[in-house]
């Protein structure tokens, strides 16, 4: 390993800070190689990764079996565009669909693309199935959502970081309090066309609502004409130690909306996945994407499916996921004021008289442990579900050793 005098990381930083915008407050870490749970930086020094990209990497950094479909589909064929369909295209909707238990599913690229269709889907069955007035559509959604970036998205989100200064902002949604059923129930009406939900709010620090909560929403939307979309972009495809967190209150969305690990951290794979009736109000023209479900996509997600269909990470997930929330919780009270979580994700708040989150992620950095901070406090931890037991028992005493609690 390089001397610190010799360390490439400081000139590579300098760089990238140079020539990008600063939308992210990325750790002084500069990766360039990575295989299961561990990263390596440009100075040869290797990480646990305790984020995988924020759930994208839930099968590990280059899992063999997908980098082997990514690699065959590469000599073959990569993108056609959706004017044709390719050979991958129907085996990847049938799995999908078998997964979800829905009828159809539209892939595209991004959690935000995904969500984004969700909306326009959950219009349009407004207007055409369920009646409402052209135009007066309205959405549920919670407070401390996230959901993506972009200009109608971030219309409904309550980060002012995530907003401000971006409008004006996109109408037709309204804000209640996450896991307040009461409160959704009033606001839903004759306008209501759809509550859209993280069924676990990731960015907001791994937000787990009260039990039955999802099933409530479940009943309400059912009652009440209403559309469930359920945005398991982060909480889904096993993270929880389910395949989709809904799963734990056994409730069957209208709609299931997924990202990030479906593209097994080598291509970015988002879809949705609802009934015939819901996702068959859309006609060709009335919606697209020149890279949703190309080849090499499909290929990859393929793989994923296959993964999940064994079972083998949702249990991993759970069974480690027991034993990592209960190693967080031994440090209560010593550095860290709350632990949340379900499975291999967890929110762990820091005693903001020892530390800050960042100060915690910084440290934790440089002990050899990669895990993010989120709204002032609160570290968001969420290995590769390929992890094994010593390696969670190492990064929770990095953990303990970092805030003074071993």
């Amino acid at each position: 390993m390089n001397s610190i005098v010799d360390s490439r990381t400081p000139s590579a930083v300098d760089e990238a800070e140079r020539y990008t915008a600063h939308n992210y407050h990325p750790l002084p870490v500069v990766i360039t190689e990575a295989e299961g749970c561990w990263v390596t930086d440009v100075d040869g020094r290797r990480y646990l990764d305790f984020l995988s990209g924020y759930s994208a990497l839930n099968f590990g950094h280059r899992h063999p079996a997908l980098i082997a479909a990514a690699h065959a589909q590469l000599d073959r064929l990569t993108l056609t565009s959706r004017a044709f369909i390719h050979d991958q295209f129907a085996e990847f909707c049938h799995r999908l669909s078998e997964l979800t238990g829905q009828d159809l599913v539209l892939p595209m690229n991004t959690g935000a693309e995904a969500v984004e269709t969700a909306i326009k889907v959950a219009r349009k069955w407004g207007y055409q199935v369920k009646g409402v007035p052209d135009g007066q559509a309205k959405i549920i959604v919670a407070a401390d959502n996230f959901h993506g970036r972009t200009t109608t998205i971030i219309s409904f989100s309550t980060d002012e970081d995530a907003r401000a200064d971006f409008g004006p902002y996109t109408p037709g949604f309204e804000i209640v309090a996450y896991g307040d059923l009461e409160a959704l129930s009033e606001a839903i009406d004759d306008y209501t066309v759809a509550v859209l939900l993280e069924p676990i709010q990731g960015e907001a620090g791994v937000l787990v609502p009260p039990d039955g909560y999802l099933s409530g929403v479940r009943a309400l939307c059912s009652s009440r004409n209403v559309l469930f979309l359920a945005d398991e972009i982060q909480s889904g495809l096993a993270r929880t130690g389910r395949t989709f967190a809904v799963d734990h209150e056994d409730v069957k969305p209208d709609m299931h909306i997924m990202g990030k690990a479906l593209g097994g951290g080598i291509v970015p794979v988002s879809a949705v996945a609802a009934s015939r009736e819901v996702l068959g109000v859309l006609k060709p023209g009335q919606h697209g994407s020149t890279f949703g479900g190309n080849p090499l996509s499909c290929a990859v997600g393929i793989e994923v499916i296959k993964l999940l269909e064994t079972g083998e990470y949702q249990r991993r997930s759970a069974e480690l996921g027991a034993m990592l929330h209960e190693q967080l919780r031994a440090l209560m009270g010593r550095g860290v004021t709350a632990v949340r979580g379900r499975g291999l994700w967890a929110g762990v708040d820091i005693d903001p008289g020892v530390m800050t989150g960042r100060q915690a992620s910084e440290k934790l950095m440089a002990r050899g442990m990669l895990a993010k901070d989120t709204h002032g406090t609160t570290i968001r931890l969420a290995p590769p579900l390929v992890i094994e037991e010593d390696e969670i028992t190492w990064a929770v005493r990095q953990l303990a050793e970092v805030i003074g609690a071993a």
